[in-house]
């Protein structure tokens, strides 16, 4: 989903949010810094596996997922990352490693640490390494209706 069909979805639900362009970066501590957004509250996108099933995991760039804080969090059997080879093909327009948190458009489930919902906005990826789309946490949650658990540390 790159940043103009993101767009176009934000506006067909009237929403309000930024476009953020920044240098080429890759990980989101490069990215929060480009953008001169601080790690806490840009979030990142990691790819999950959750009993095979393929799923997003949102958390502010400065932390990391524990596999198995979320693991006994779901109740799931396994928790595992997903490789990039599992999880390309369902983003063909994004970058890899810069699909925006709206699992909801893609047909799998999305679970935010709590701590991205202290924030009043959210910053995050728009589907490229230069663009990050900025908006009210009310209304990220609003239209992806993610599913809040704590399966995150501070590094």
């Amino acid at each position: 989903m790159p940043l103009k069909k993101l767009m176009e979805y934000l506006d067909n639900q009237k929403v309000k949010y930024v476009v953020h362009k920044h240098s080429p970066a890759y990980t989101a501590q490069e990215i929060a810094s480009s953008a001169h957004i601080k790690g806490r509250e840009l979030a990142k996108t990691v790819m999950i596996k959750v009993d095979e099933a393929i799923a997003m995991a949102v958390l502010p760039a400065s932390f990391k997922v524990d596999l198995a804080l979320l693991r006994e969090a779901l109740g799931a059997g396994k928790v595992e990352l997903a490789s990039e080879r599992e999880f390309r093909d369902l983003f063909p327009d994004c970058q890899t490693g810069a699909m925006p948190p709206f699992g909801n458009l893609f047909g799998m489930e999305v679970f935010v640490d709590p701590s991205l919902s202290e924030d009043e906005s959210i910053a995050f990826s728009a589907g490229s390494h230069t663009e990050l789309v900025q908006l009210a946490y009310r209304d990220f949650e609003e239209l992806v209706r993610p599913r809040l658990v704590n399966f995150s540390s501070s590094r």
